[in-house]
């Protein structure tokens, strides 16, 4: 079993830049080939793929929408995932979820086993 605990959110102008923190608990978390990254949910929209970075560290993947400008990275001594977010949109604008997987590598809400309670981010313009 594991919880995910997200922090960092807040509000921003566009331009500027966030980082996201998310650490894991649990039994699950001291397994190093867990899978983590992040997903975000605007108001109305459905809840979309952001970034996912493998056990190792060595396989990362981007939504093209913030390909360029977001950076994930993850601490394994810290069971901890980061998403720099730098030249913030107002369509970044969402709820970001932290989530994670046993082994594979994940796109979609469908193949993620757990999630964090999510953590605000606003851009204004």
């Amino acid at each position: 079993q594991m919880s995910l605990a997200e922090s960092g959110g807040g509000v921003v102008e566009a331009g500027n830049s966030l980082r996201l923190s998310c650490t894991a608990f649990g039994r699950a978390a001291n397994n190093y080939r867990y899978v983590m990254g992040w997903f975000r949910q605007a108001p109305g929209k459905e809840r979309e793929f952001v970034g996912v970075i493998d056990g190792s560290g060595g396989r990362i993947s981007y939504a093209d929408s913030v390909k360029g400008r977001f950076i994930i990275s993850r601490d394994k001594d810290l069971n901890s995932v980061y998403l720099q977010m730098n030249r913030l949109e107002p369509e970044d604008t969402a709820v970001y979820y932290c989530a994670a997987n046993s082994v594979l590598v994940f796109t979609t809400t469908r193949e993620v086993k757990y999630w964090g309670q999510g953590t605000q981010v606003t851009v204004s313009s």
